[in-house]
This record gives structure tokens, sequence and C-alpha cells, in this order.
């Protein structure tokens, strides 16, 4: 079993988020009307894709009614449908939908996590929740030794990331990165950060997410790869 799958089944398993545990249970059970065939997921969501990506993409949560219901990290709710798009379009994903945890959907060189792995009461995790999940993205940073760009989706995820960076020992003397769609930072530590604006609807139906902004993040991590040395 890889350390990956491991950390996974753990990940499934953990219960640490008395509110979280009881949101995400109670949502399983209730169901959204459009969904009553369903038999949710109801549990925390691994992460997903490459165990030997070189791209990493850090979300925030998942949704009550996509990964809590699908149990595949952006499955099933409109914010991984704009993701797995411009993740095909850039050859990171052989399809461009994610429907269902068995639609046969794989990542190349790419590996999806998220700060928190529960569906929070109206999308928001509370700091103690935070600090329960860092270690999973922590251990996930640690196993993908081939990373070489991360892409944040949301300036929560983006501060996060920095955060679980300071906890790995590593530093940015005389670099403070500022959260902004599109800042790319080369890291001392051989990893771009590319920071995003999350593709909720919120952000997707007003337009301050459109398309072509959101595939120029993909763009610039696919040339950042290109130029990046290879990592054994």
């Amino acid at each position: 079993m890889s350390a990956l799958t491991m950390l996974n089944n753990e990940i499934v398993a953990c219960t640490c988020c008395p509110r979280l545990v009881a949101y995400r249970e109670a949502v399983a059970r209730d169901k959204r009307r459009q969904f009553r065939e369903w038999s949710y997921w109801g549990k925390p969501v691994p992460g997903f894709g490459d165990s030997n990506a070189r791209l990493y993409i850090l979300g925030l949560a998942p949704a009550a009614h996509g990964g809590n219901r699908t149990g595949r990290v952006f499955t099933g709710d409109r914010s991984g449908d704009w993701l797995y798009e411009a993740l095909h379009r850039f050859g990171f994903a052989n399809q461009a939908t994610s429907v269902h945890a068995g639609d046969g959907l794989t990542l190349t060189d790419c590996y999806i996590g998220a700060t928190v792995r529960c569906a929070p009461p109206a999308n928001k995790p509370t700091p103690d929740e935070f600090t329960a999940c860092r270690p999973f993205v922590l251990r996930e940073l640690r196993l993908l030794k081939r990373m070489r760009v991360i892409v944040t989706l949301g300036k929560i995820a983006f501060d996060h990331y920095l955060k679980a960076s300071r906890e790995l020992g590593l530093g940015t003397p005389g670099l403070r990165p500022q959260f902004g769609h599109g800042v790319v930072y080369d890291l001392p530590w051989g990893v771009t950060l590319i920071g995003s604006y999350h593709p909720s609807q919120q952000n997707t139906f007003t337009g301050k997410l459109t398309r072509p902004m959101f595939h120029r993040i993909f763009l610039k991590a696919q040339q950042k790869l290109a130029e990046a040395p290879l990592r054994d």
C-alpha cells in the first residue's frame, strides 16, 4: 500500500471535528431533492490524482452536495466543472467532466487536495478546523516529492499553503507573497506558487472569474513545469 493511499485512508476515517462530522452526516442523511436517489459519501474527502504529480492544486473544502455526495474532491458541483474542464484543456486530465467517483476520470502530473477535508456549514471552516486538517496538507506536500508548481484556489488556500510551508521549515526571507488572481511566486525551495480566484459560483456567476482568466492560470502552470528541471 502506497504512503498516499495510507494517508487517504486516514483522512476518510477522521472524526476530529465534531461540528463537521455532524454537518457532513446530516447533509448525507437529509440530501438535496435533486440527489435523493444518491447514497451520499458523507465522510472526509481524500486527495485525488497522480502520486508522481508535479502540479499540486489546493482548494478550500468539499461542497456539501459535491464532494460530500460523490466522495471525490471537486466532483459533482459547478466548481469542479470549471476545474476539470481547465485541467483537461491543458493535458492534466483525461476528460473534461467529473460527475462521480467511477466515471473514469484520471489525472496526469496533477494532484488535488484541500485545506479542510469535510464539507463545512456555510462553506466556512473555523480556525480550529483548519488547524486540525493542516497535517493532511503537510503530509501530502511531503509525499509529493516531484511537486514543482502549486495552484491555490482562493486566498484562504493561498495563505494556508504558506502556513504549511512555514511548518515544514521553509521560509521566504525578504519575500511576503500576497494573494491575487494570477500572481506567480518562484519560491526559494524550488516551487512556483500561483494564486487563482476560486471557481465558486459566487465568482463565476458574477464574472469576477471568467474562463479565459482561469485558463491562463493553468497555461502558466504548464509553462512553469516545462521550464522546471526534472526532480527524481
